[in-house]
């Protein structure tokens, strides 16, 4: 769903790697260059709580940003997730434009750019 999401949102994303779970999202970060992640806080084997700090605790891994996609969003739990170093946070379901924009800043992508995205006009990057 993300992908497609992603997709609808006009962003240029060369690959997306898919885990199902902390373990084996952290394979795909041993594996391959990451430039964000998207992170659901509810996974089997390692949730997203227990991932985010990992990442966050390891050196090579903490300037990756990350963004929480999900349906949990009490004030509480997202003040919780950004004190363990999530840069966003998106609820469950959201809209292509919603994604865009929580993105596009991450990945070094202007206004600018982003209103070119929406127009369809992707010549601006």
């Amino acid at each position: 769903m993300i992908k497609r999401t992603v997709a609808m949102a006009g962003l240029d994303i060369n690959e997306v790697y898919e885990a199902a779970n902390g373990i084996e999202a952290f394979a795909q970060l041993a594996q391959h260059d990451i430039a964000v992640v998207i992170l659901d806080i509810n996974m089997p084997v390692m949730n997203g709580i227990q991932f985010l700090t990992r990442v966050h605790d390891d050196p090579r891994l903490c300037n990756i940003p990350v963004v929480i996609a999900s349906t949990e969003g009490s004030e509480t739990r997202i003040e919780q997730l950004m004190e363990c170093g999530a840069k966003d946070y998106l609820r469950k379901p959201f809209h292509p434009e919603q994604l865009r924009d929580t993105l596009a800043p991450i990945l070094g992508i202007s206004e600018e750019g982003a209103m070119a995205l929406e127009s369809g006009d992707d010549d601006s990057f």
